[in-house]
């Protein structure tokens, strides 16, 4: 069984985690062997940017062994790059994971982790600059929902995380799975007001 572990902080972006979590969750009751977890520093609740309010299932002391870690982006990453406990649990975790992933400017956290040096990668439209000034070393992808390197991969803003996390069963099961899943979600996306730039 694959595990998914999805970190949530205070002032995270709401769907940047709660996207992915509906498609691994829906992905397990299509047949995918796996299961998705949440992860904090604590078991108090968090409120993320929206005013949702969460507890996780595990603090990052105690969590299992993850063969996926999600960072969400958010207001609050501003404060999560500055977080020696989160960044230390990523650096002792993302070795052992098979994929090491963000949405948004989640990709900061991995950045000042060390995690995505010398890589491609992406990030919410308005952080692109913001992204490249604190990952120079990086080459950060302006015009694509999510990108993969190595087992780094990473999605652009809010609703890019499903994608990602789309993409994503398909690589650890099938891409029979991941459509079904798709299917499952009903993610068929239709935006209105298109045209009216």
């Amino acid at each position: 069984m694959k595990t998914v572990g999805i970190v949530v902080f205070p002032d995270s972006e709401e769907l940047d985690w709660a996207g992915p979590y509906e498609v691994f969750g829906m992905a397990s009751g299509v047949g995918a062997d796996l299961k998705v977890v949440t992860l904090a520093e604590t078991l108090e609740p968090v409120r993320c940017a929206k005013g949702l309010r969460v507890v996780a299932d595990h603090t990052l002391d105690n969590a299992p062994k993850l063969d996926v870690v999600l960072l969400p982006g958010g207001t609050g990453t501003r404060s999560q790059i500055e977080n020696k406990a989160l960044l230390d649990w990523l650096r002792s975790v993302a070795p052992a994971s098979e994929w090491v992933t963000s949405v948004c400017t989640g990709t900061a956290i991995l950045a000042v982790a060390g995690l995505v040096e010398g890589k491609r990668v992406t990030t919410h439209w308005t952080y692109v600059d913001g992204l490249r000034e604190l990952a120079p070393k990086s080459e950060v992808v302006d015009d694509m929902r999510y990108v993969r390197d190595g087992k780094v991969v990473t999605a652009a803003g809010v609703s890019a995380g499903i994608d990602m996390s789309l993409w994503l069963v398909g690589q650890m099961f099938s891409p029979e799975v991941a459509r079904s899943t798709q299917k499952m979600m009903e993610y068929d996306p239709a935006p209105p007001y298109q045209a009216a730039v």
